[in-house]
């Protein structure tokens, strides 16, 4: 069933707090979160095939749950992964590394989802770089300072402004949903002048002709990037050795039934979504040769090794293969 969590921003402390213990946990179990967007779209087939009780019976769990989780931000993740609400987390490469340092290596990554770019798009046309931003001018993204947006923003400072300013635009971000961010910039009676987005709303707010991008993620980090993850603590995946497996194999199955069927993976994430968007709309941006729908991580490094240059994180990682589950270790990833 979907579970609509409303947390608290006080839940952001939890950071802070212990992981759950292992009793919480129990095999067949499985209480995954989701986020806005076609990034999301192997968890929208998952639960729209039933692949996760599939994979599970296959194991000889015969008596199992699925929970659905629809969160915004990643703190709010955070919090709930480690309060024990989700077993799953679904946020991007920031939030996670932030979760991993703080943690000393207590969470992992389980798979990617997708590699997509994430559009820095505005409605101001005198705005054509980071560096025609004023101090008005907000640019909405899923959570302040620790979203994958966020650091993709301050990789983009830093290389437009030079070493130690990475900050630079820090203040002009403010946290808004992609929905709700995407509203405030095309209506213009808002602050936002800039939406740090991603698919398919940025492209369903560059039909509008007042609005253009500004910059790509995948121009930022030199090509492709996978900006978001799907994580667990490593204690989960100890105290429930085939709920994890039978989870991965259903997300194997649905990333591979994605890319031989596009129409219906449209299709799909408009009936789970409940969305009004075009099914054609949604399949020309599964199409686009800029998306691919992979469980290896592709340029997480590049995130790692910039938040602990930059002080965000304390905790060094030598390789991609530091905090990902052993299960994508004979992957080509980065």
């Amino acid at each position: 069933m979907l579970k609509s969590l409303k947390l608290a921003a006080a839940a952001a402390l939890a950071l802070t707090a212990l992981l759950p213990s292992p009793s919480a946990y129990a095999e067949g179990l499985i209480r995954i979160s989701q986020q806005f967007g076609t990034l999301y779209l192997p968890l929208h087939v998952i639960r729209d095939q039933n692949l996760f009780e599939k994979h599970a019976k296959a194991l000889g769990l015969d008596d199992v749950k699925v929970e659905w989780a629809q969160l915004s931000g990643g703190d709010a993740i955070n919090a709930a992964l480690l309060s024990g609400s989700i077993d799953i987390a679904a946020a991007g490469i920031g939030p996670f590394l932030t979760l991993w340092g703080r943690t000393d290596g207590a969470v992992k990554i389980v798979a990617g989802l997708a590699n997509q770019p994430n559009y820095l798009i505005t409605s101001n046309p005198d705005i054509k770089s980071i560096k025609d931003f004023k101090a008005t001018d907000k640019i909405a993204l899923p959570a302040v300072g620790v979203s994958v947006q966020a650091r993709i923003l301050q990789i983009a400072a830093e290389k437009e402004f030079g070493a130690g300013n990475q900050g630079k635009l820090d203040n002009n971000a403010v946290t808004l949903a992609h929905p709700d961010a995407t509203a405030a910039l095309l209506s213009g009676s808002t602050e936002i002048a800039a939406h740090l987005s991603n698919t398919p709303f940025q492209e369903q707010a560059l039909k509008d002709p007042k609005i253009h991008k500004i910059l790509s993620s995948y121009d930022v980090l030199g090509g492709p990037v996978t900006p978001t993850y799907l994580y667990a603590t490593t204690e989960w995946r100890k105290e429930n050795p085939k709920t994890f497996q039978a989870f991965l194999g259903a997300l194997k199955e649905a990333t591979a039934w994605i890319e031989a069927n596009k129409k219906g993976a449209a299709e799909t994430y408009v009936r789970v979504e409940k969305s009004k968007l075009d099914p054609a709309f949604v399949q020309s941006l599964i199409e686009s040769p800029e998306s691919k729908f992979t469980i290896v991580p592709t340029r997480s490094y590049a995130f790692a090794d910039f938040l602990y240059r930059t002080g965000a994180i304390k905790k060094k990682a030598e390789s991609w293969k530091d905090y990902t589950f052993e299960e994508l270790h004979n992957e080509s990833g980065s």
